[in-house]
């Protein structure tokens, strides 16, 4: 008699925990956002007192502050991995959030946001879950990223329209108090419970491969790709600090990405009041801000699906272009179909530069030393972010009006376009002898 064997199921890949956290770690992290931060500044501004330029100072000192933790949270990702950096930042993040309701000045202000706030939202920041995230996924990364990025979007959806509710039942300072709870609840136990360093510390392979074999040499679709061999060069090379700065794509990378940032810093602060500035009511200017969250939502996914499948330096150049055309339509644009038009087009861009900048750093560089090598490019980054804020501040209090700062970065995200198809990954000279050809 003849007996049919069964197919093994495949197990359900622990890899995928991670990303379930990372949901919830992106919708904590975004309670210390310059889009939520945004919508505190009419309030509070004019009760501590202060000028749009001024407060927008604040972004320059949070973004500095974080400049100066990433660089030391990468090598100790590397090593140990995120699970104990995302418990002490949210924990940071929420005390922090919560005295924000208590200050009666801005300076204290000030104090709060740049020693806990934002000090805790580097540790819970993009740095330690994506970085976490590559780790586990290779094949897959691009949808992994995406799946992860749909916590931000969830929360930039829900949050306006949450904060304003709240700013009628308990004003802005209750809010503050609200966000300062919520975010440790959604963050604590499942980092303990199910953040873990890499597979192989599991005794796994990145994306479930089965033992032996490298997933890192799959692409996606089955058959070879300019992503699949972009991989097989740069597997598993580790990379020191003196090595990468040497690196030309390094510096593209950091350039493309910093001018990207400092239109994003400062128009994520801004957009809210820019809204309301044209004649438009707070809840408006908050379904602006929705409208572009949804974006974000809708299309992280399918973002991080193209990554998988097609050229990364293409399809980052597309997302670019998206959301330089939808900034240009939003700001000459009188009808406000067109406005939201223009908002739901820039929002679909800026979710793809979420996803896609994490796959193209993570497939450059491998995954032996990316948090070093992502920490470091991050202090670059946030080097030319920090200007992006006060830019548009205090333009906006010369100029009477926003208009030509978001013109400025809607150029800013053409040039971007431009750039990133220059990039061409790294080949370690060490390894020139024994890479694997495509």
């Amino acid at each position: 008699m003849t007996t049919h064997l069964q197919p093994k199921r495949r197990r359900f890949f622990y890899g995928w925990y991670i990303v379930g956290v990372a949901i919830l770690v992106n919708i904590a992290g975004t309670f210390a956002f310059s889009s939520t931060l945004s919508i505190f500044l009419k309030p509070i501004t004019e009760e501590l007192g202060v000028t749009r330029g001024a407060f927008s100072l604040i972004r320059t000192f949070e973004i500095g502050i974080a400049a100066m933790i990433v660089p030391l949270l990468g090598p100790w990702l590397d090593r140990h991995g995120g699970r104990g950096i995302l418990v002490v930042g949210v924990l940071m993040e929420g005390t922090g959030l919560l005295l924000s309701s208590l200050v009666h000045s801005f300076w204290q202000f000030v104090l709060v946001r740049c020693s806990l706030v934002i000090a805790g939202e580097a540790l819970l920041g993009s740095l330690v879950i994506n970085v976490t995230i590559a780790q586990w996924f290779v094949r897959n990364r691009g949808r992994a990223m995406g799946i992860a990025n749909l916590g931000t979007g969830i929360a930039k959806l829900g949050i306006p329209l949450i904060a304003a509710s709240l700013f009628v039942l308990v004003g802005w300072r209750g809010t503050w108090a609200v966000f300062g709870i919520i975010a440790p609840i959604l963050v604590v136990a499942p980092a303990l419970i199910f953040v873990r360093r890499r597979p192989e510390d599991m005794g796994l392979q990145p994306d479930g491969a089965a033992p032996g074999q490298s997933s890192e040499l799959l692409p996606a679709n089955g058959a070879r790709s300019s992503n699949a061999r972009l991989r097989s060069l740069v597997r598993e090379t580790s990379w020191s600090r003196s090595e990468v700065v040497r690196l030309p794509v390094f510096w593209l990378l950091v350039v493309t990405f910093g001018i990207a940032s400092v239109g994003i810093a400062g128009l994520n602060l801004h957009i809210f009041s820019y809204v309301t500035d044209i004649g438009y009511s707070p809840l408006i200017a908050a379904s602006f801000m929705s409208t572009i969250a949804l974006t974000q939502l809708g299309s992280t996914l399918v973002w991080g699906v193209l990554a998988d499948r097609f050229d990364l330096r293409k399809v980052s150049c597309i997302q670019f272009l998206i959301q330089g055309v939808g900034l240009v339509i939003a700001i000459v644009s009188v009808d406000i179909r067109l406005v939201y038009l223009g908002f739901f087009l820039y929002g679909t861009g800026l979710a793809g530069s979420f996803v896609l900048r994490e796959v193209i750093w993570a497939n450059f560089f491998g995954r032996a030393s990316l948090g070093k090598v992502r920490g470091l490019s991050l202090f670059f980054s946030h080097l030319f972010a920090a200007s992006g804020a006060p830019f548009f501040g205090f333009l906006h209090d010369r100029m009477g009006s926003y208009n030509i700062s978001f013109t400025i970065f809607s150029c800013a995200l053409f040039t971007c376009a431009f750039l990133i198809l220059f990039a061409k990954p790294p080949i370690d000279r060490r390894a020139r002898n024994n890479k694997v050809l495509p």
